[in-house]
């Protein structure tokens, strides 16, 4: 298993809790992004720069994933495209997304962007709290418990 991040908008407490999950359980962490991110000083986490461009941090992830393999993001369709290689996707917010619900994270995601296409105030997403960094290290560790 290794573990991949989305890192354009990854909260820096999800990076945090991944820089200690990687170091204590000894797996390969990537944060991906169009610009230089700040990495914890270890043998495993690294970070990749890929050009600047509409999802070419996420086309990066796709073509590198393998089966298995985790990927963090709140991306929806960048979570489809993992799910159908085989690989695991767990949101900053702790939500774990494989082939059972991502066609229906999809729909909603489309159907919300159809609505605010149409007009209609749909709100952002809320604010990453402390209840959100619960839930994502919660989920973690389920999900590294698994792949022990």
């Amino acid at each position: 298993m290794r573990i991949w991040v989305d890192g354009d908008a990854c909260p820096k407490p999800v990076k945090d809790i991944l820089f200690r999950a990687a170091e204590r359980a000894e797996i390969k962490l990537t944060l991906v992004a169009n610009r230089a991110l700040h990495t914890f000083p270890s043998p495993w986490v690294s970070a990749v720069v890929v050009p600047s461009g509409f999802d070419v941090a996420d086309q990066y992830i796709v073509d590198q994933v393998a089966a298995c393999d985790l990927v963090i993001t709140a991306d929806i369709p960048l979570a489809a495209q993992v799910v159908d290689k085989g690989g695991l996707v767990l949101t900053p917010h702790g939500v774990r997304y494989g082939k059972e619900n991502i066609r229906e994270a999809l729909a909603l995601r489309d159907f919300m962007a159809t609505l605010r296409e149409s007009g209609v105030q749909t709100g952002g997403p809320a604010a990453f709290g402390p209840s959100d960094r619960q839930a994502f290290a919660n989920a973690l560790d389920r999900l590294l418990a698994m792949a022990r």
